[in-house]
């Protein structure tokens, strides 16, 4: 039986228990960092496949670093952490992990970040799909900018920085569309709300890079290896412009909570077919396998958890 727990104040605890004072420091000012992470369940196995845990925590504890959270933990203990509350959890199904470093003084009207003090918390929820569609995304490019680099550092998941992505996707959906693409202040193209982006024109597979305010992705950085590894192109990483993306062949999002999805119009304009192109196609198809430990290859992708 699969059970709602937290880890909460260094200890696990139901999650009804794991609550924070209205005085949270990052609760006012949104001083935290976090993470998703996905666990895939595989029932022919019966386990759940962690999809690249230790990079997860790699880039929290840079966020840690940015925002001086001095949490007490490791990559490999947070690893560690997270594996035993899997267990006592014990869902069967794919999981949405969240780990999340914040500011927790209960203290308000303080600006220094290194006189507030910090802590860790960690939950996991059963999680389906994050955009939901039956085919290729509809998106819109957004009235929203990417918030700068020189603003707030948009390569991290910091939790106040997350606003920005929520008007631009509060602002698609409104108006009928599943996703929206956001550009950076000097009018390139940055990513979706929260995915990175590729276009491919005649075999060539282009990202923006990160110089373009957005996330280090983790599975941008999975599909480019398998675009590199198994379909022999490599990513070239280049600044697009809006224009530029109706006349692309393919566009695809990425990101751990959207896996791989395709994009099929823009601003009401056909992307190629308008449905899920061939490369996009296979780059999703061996993600897909890779992710539930289906691909011997990828495997040092996944971390295995017996339930």
């Amino acid at each position: 039986m699969s059970r709602a727990l937290a880890y909460f104040k260094g200890k696990v605890v139901p999650i009804e228990d794991a609550n924070v004072n209205v005085m949270t420091h990052a609760l006012h000012y949104g001083t935290a960092v976090f993470e998703g992470i996905r666990g895939n369940w595989n029932p022919s196995v019966e386990k759940l496949f962690i999809f690249r845990i230790r990079e997860h925590y790699e880039r929290l504890l840079q966020g840690c670093q940015m925002l001086m959270l001095g949490i007490p933990y490791s990559a490999d203990e947070l690893c560690d952490i997270t594996i035993d509350l899997v267990k006592q959890c014990g869902y069967k199904q794919d999981l949405y992990i969240r780990p999340l470093a914040y500011k927790s003084e209960e203290l308000v009207a303080n600006l220094k970040l290194q006189e507030v003090s910090s802590d860790f918390t960690l939950i996991m929820v059963p999680f389906g799909e994050y955009l939901e569609t039956d085919g290729a995304l509809k998106c819109c490019t957004s009235s929203w900018r990417r918030v700068d680099d020189t603003n707030v550092p948009p390569r991290l998941k910091i939790s106040g920085t997350y606003v920005n992505g929520i008007l631009a996707k509060t602002e698609a959906t409104l108006a009928g569309f599943d996703e929206a693409i956001m550009l950076t202040q000097d009018g390139f193209v940055s990513e979706g709300s929260g995915e990175n982006l590729f276009m491919i024109n005649d075999g060539v597979i282009i990202t923006p890079p990160v110089s373009d305010n957005n996330l280090t992705g983790i599975t941008r950085d999975s599909a480019m290896e398998i675009a590199k590894r198994e379909l022999g192109i490599e990513v070239i990483e280049a600044r697009i412009r809006r224009s530029e993306l109706y006349f692309a062949d393919e566009v695809f999002l990425t990101g751990t909570a959207a896996h791989i999805q395709a994009v099929g119009t823009l601003d009401n304009r056909k992307i190629g077919s308008g449905e899920s192109g061939p490369i996009t196609d296979k780059i999703n198809e061996i993600y897909q396998m890779a992710i539930r430990g289906q691909n011997p290859d990828y495997m040092d992708w996944c971390t295995a958890v017996n339930i």
